[in-house]
């Protein structure tokens, strides 16, 4: 696995797919105010492809 990055909801990190973009915008949706203001994504590579983990455990692979 490799490191990627951090981000917070509503950013984009370099190299995600617009695919990967917009299921992370799906999810993003769901999320109170609250939520939407203090939980960031990691981003990390695994075998190659991007999986975003949010603070509170939800997945989003690419």
């Amino acid at each position: 696995m490799q490191l990627g990055s951090r981000f917070s909801v509503g950013e984009t990190p370099r190299g995600v797919s617009p695919e990967l973009e917009a299921a992370l915008r799906q999810v993003e949706a769901k999320l109170s105010a609250q939520d939407q203001a203090t939980l960031r994504w990691t981003l990390t590579w695994l075998e190659g492809r991007p999986v975003c983990e949010l603070d509170n455990g939800t997945l989003v692979r690419g």
